[in-house]
């Protein structure tokens, strides 16, 4: 019932905007009225086409992709379309208020008219260049926006950093949902752009796919390119424990997670699960804690930070990797003071913001304290990676896909 509820609604929206096409073609040639006319609703057509397939087939057959362009697609359109629409209920409120004023001025002794008040051409216009205007901002951040991959560079200065450690550079990626690529090319190059930055240790915080190891099978070739002195170390994110798919038994779940930490391994990844690795250099040593995904609210808390944190008492600086940022202000600085810097993804920005300068917005913001880039409380820092992937809309407006680069340095 609620699906024929969703495309009752899809239906009224699809006549609300028509109503502003054919007001602003209502004086063009029959021939381009008739092709925008018609056009309209043959696109319509094959996006009911596409959402009744994803009702009634099975969204999964010809792969992950197909169904995510599906998605998409129709988001983009109707999403687009909801702008439109506001403009044409404007125009409808405005003709019923003529409407009442026409009706209690006009003259009882005389007959009406009988005339309708003609739609606001004006509106009209204004609808179908607002539902224009998304729509073209999400298929650029679709074409160039997704792998527009950008370096963000950020310093630490940390008091008790050791010498041997002095100038230590981080790199940093987050949230590569491989099952939402659609250019292999364009991920081997961020993944070329990444290394160039020669970082002394990588960090990957979580969320390598959306629900399914076998997602990221196509991509293991391409980051097990990353390499550092250092080493490689990762964590797992909200996705990759496939909580949200529906699964045949417990067993295939518990399969799928064994197969993905099996998929760490084969590209190099060190998967930190609720432990700690130390580094050491000259005698000095800095421990690094990686914890599975622990979240503020609704989500997963598989993460334990004391097992992670325990034995690292003689580290002179402890680095964290957790995946989800409220995770900092929920546990890490109420109770682990001396943990300086963590590092944290999961927002992504919400793929959707303003970046100019200083200034930065996103819906984000709304959502999560602390969303992207470095933040600090007192002496303890954490840093919010924009994500290297995407999920859902398979594209970046305003906030693009990061590759980060932090340099330690002794205060």
């Amino acid at each position: 019932m609620s699906f024929f509820i969703l495309l009752g609604v899809l239906v009224l929206i699809d006549l609300y905007v028509y109503q502003a096409i054919a007001t602003v073609s209502k004086d063009w040639p029959v021939l381009y009225k008739n092709i925008v006319r018609y056009g309209f609703w043959i696109f319509t057509a094959l996006t009911f086409t596409a959402v009744l397939w994803y009702a009634y087939s099975d969204p999964y057959k010809y792969g992950s992709q197909l169904r995510n362009l599906v998605l998409t697609a129709v988001f983009m359109v109707y999403f687009s379309k909801l702008f439109g629409v506001l403009f044409v209920l404007i125009d409808d409120v405005q003709r019923a208020v003529r409407w009442v004023v026409d009706y209690f001025q006009r003259d009882a002794s005389k007959p009406s008219a009988g005339n309708t008040i003609p739609r606001s051409e004006f509106l009209a216009k204004a609808a179908v260049i607002t539902a224009t205007i998304p729509f073209a901002a999400m298929t650029y951040g679709i074409v160039s926006g997704a792998h527009d991959y950008r370096i963000r560079r950020k310093t630490i200065y940390l008091p008790n950093l050791p010498k041997s450690f002095d100038g230590i550079r981080i790199g940093q990626l987050s949230d590569i949902h491989s099952g939402s690529f659609f250019s292999k090319t364009a991920v081997k190059g961020g993944v070329e752009m990444f290394l160039k930055e020669k970082p002394d240790v990588i960090f990957f915080t979580g969320d390598l796919v959306n629900n399914e190891t076998s997602e990221v099978k196509e991509y293991i070739d391409v980051f097990s390119k990353l390499h550092a002195p250092l080493g490689v170390y990762s964590v797992t994110g909200n996705h990759d424990y496939g909580d949200y798919k529906s699964w045949v038994t417990p067993e295939a779940k518990k399969q799928n997670f064994a197969s993905l930490v099996e998929a760490h391994k084969h590209m190099g990844f060190d998967l930190l699960m609720n432990e700690n690795r130390m580094l050491q250099e000259g005698g000095d040593k800095l421990a690094i804690l990686g914890i599975e995904n622990w979240g503020a609210g609704r989500f997963a808390k598989y993460g334990k930070l004391d097992e992670a944190y325990a034995n690292t008492d003689e580290a002179a600086v402890k680095l964290l990797l957790s995946h989800d940022p409220s995770h900092w202000d929920a546990q890490v600085r109420p109770n682990y003071p001396d943990i300086d810097v963590m590092f944290a993804g999961h927002t992504h920005g919400f793929q959707f913001g303003v970046e100019i300068g200083g200034f930065k917005w996103s819906p984000s913001q709304y959502v999560y304290k602390q969303w992207a880039d470095l933040y600090h409380e007192g002496q303890q820092y954490l840093y919010v990676n924009r994500g290297f992937g995407y999920i859902g809309y398979p594209g970046r407006i305003g906030i693009p896909p990061e590759l980060t680069i932090i340099e330690l340095k002794r205060a």
